[in-house]
């Protein structure tokens, strides 16, 4: 038995942990795993991902902007495809499991179909999209927006910090930044998108279920505040006269905080980041800056608690004297899974004799691009204390199976959304 066929022999789960460790490896070097946009590491790997893409009996190529793309061919070519997809890339001092999941699982599927030389009424495509978390250029999603035909070709004149264009690291890749758009798909090519994915939360954990069903991906508002009081020395200014820039933040994150605790529709809020000026041990703030992240399974929740957040910090301004400057940095619409592709994905997680736990995502995935050409259907896979981003990220074993042989389930009794309408 040759490498090849102990690989597509062996349980998925098994195949994909290998998998996942062997992409692992190719990073910048060091200790954690670091994989950046157009970096001579990404080609390594998606070199890697193409060979397994071919083993799994897919044509394989690399799209315009970098994507890999794989395609199975159903019992007539040419046919729509059910698209399956995630990403490749990385934060720095990543976990292995965040991205790959998705695209090595879906490639296990397809060698399972093509080991048994089963087709289907349909293709399946694959898809690993080379740039979702946005680290190089600080635009996420550039590899799905390319597919889904949204791409901005301003973001080509955006440097990385060394002051690269991507105009020029597409060059550098061996790609033509003048044709990112024949990396789009129409929306008559494909019959839906889905995406499995590590949770990359804790709530599968605590339900004690190795998956789950996905119901939208949180849209997420951004907003960068500063409060500019007076700085003054700390020995000699009274506590009734100050106009403490920083004490002033901290009531405002408290309040955040407060707000989401105290809300029962999934919102989630954030201060990410903070900076007080001038920044001296004896030096009353004179200027603070932060940023806020709020997040809710709908638009409508997110946009009336981020109305309610900036009126409380208004008020804790003008209470405090504090000068006020506001800004929405980024807006990012909420993506409902659609109801037919979460039937389906239930009815294959009670297939395999699990119970059927529903629950939105807070992280922003592919899917979120993708909403513009397809439908989108998604699968958490249960991650060890919910961490992600960190290199102590981890999936059991037992779980990327299961994960699997839910996909699988789902791919070989797959619906159109006409056929179920139909049947219904």
């Amino acid at each position: 038995m040759g490498p090849v066929d102990a690989v597509q022999n062996a349980p998925l789960g098994e195949v994909i942990v290998r998998r996942i460790n062997d992409l692992a490896a190719i990073s910048e070097g060091g200790d954690n795993l670091t994989r950046i946009y157009l970096t001579k590491e990404l080609r390594e790997a998606a070199d890697l991902i193409l060979g397994w893409m071919r083993e799994a009996g897919m044509s394989a190529r690399l799209d315009a902007i970098g994507n890999v793309c794989g395609r199975y061919e159903g019992d007539r070519p040419g046919a729509p495809c059910l698209m399956l997809g995630s990403h490749y890339d990385t934060v720095r001092d990543a976990g292995k499991w965040d991205g790959p999941l998705g695209v090595i699982t879906a490639i296990s599927c397809v060698a399972d179909l093509n080991r048994r030389g089963k087709r289907l009424p349909f293709a399946i495509e694959v898809v690993g999209f080379a740039d979702e978390e946005g680290v190089r250029f600080a635009s996420t999603l550039l590899g799905s927006r390319a597919v889904a035909g949204t791409f901005d070709e301003n973001v080509l004149n955006t440097r990385d910090r060394d002051g690269v264009s991507m105009r020029d690291a597409l060059v550098r890749f061996g790609l033509d930044p003048d044709h990112i758009g024949a990396a789009a798909r129409a929306r008559r090519e494909l019959l839906a998108y889905l995406e499995l994915h590590i949770e990359q939360g804790p709530v599968l954990e605590a339900q004690n279920l190795p998956v789950g069903v996905v119901t939208a991906i949180a849209g997420a508002t951004r907003l960068a505040a500063r409060l500019t009081g007076m700085a003054g020395h700390a020995g000699t200014v009274p506590m009734e006269l100050r106009r403490d820039a920083l004490a002033g933040a901290a009531e405002c994150i408290g309040a955040i905080e407060q707000f989401c605790r105290t809300d029962e529709g999934g919102l989630v809020g954030t201060v990410g980041y903070i900076q007080a000026r001038p920044g001296a041990t004896n030096v009353i703030p004179g200027e603070v800056s932060f940023t806020i992240d709020m997040r809710a399974p709908t638009d409508l929740h997110r946009k009336r608690a981020v109305a309610d957040i900036v009126r409380r910090i208004e008020e804790i301004a003008r209470r405090r004297q504090l000068a006020l400057q506001l800004d929405v940095t980024h807006e990012n619409r909420t993506a409902p899974c659609a109801p037919w592709l979460k039937e389906q994905i239930a009815q294959a997680i009670e297939a395999e004799g699990l119970s059927v736990f529903e629950l939105p995502s807070g992280a922003g995935h592919d899917g979120m691009a993708m909403i513009d050409i397809a439908d989108v259907g998604m699968i958490f896979v249960r991650c060890r204390g919910g961490i992600s981003h960190h290199p102590d990220e981890h999936v059991e074993l037992v779980d990327a199976d299961a994960g699997a042989r839910v996909l699988l389930r789902v791919i070989e009794n797959f619906q159109t959304r006409e056929s179920r309408a139909a049947a219904s």
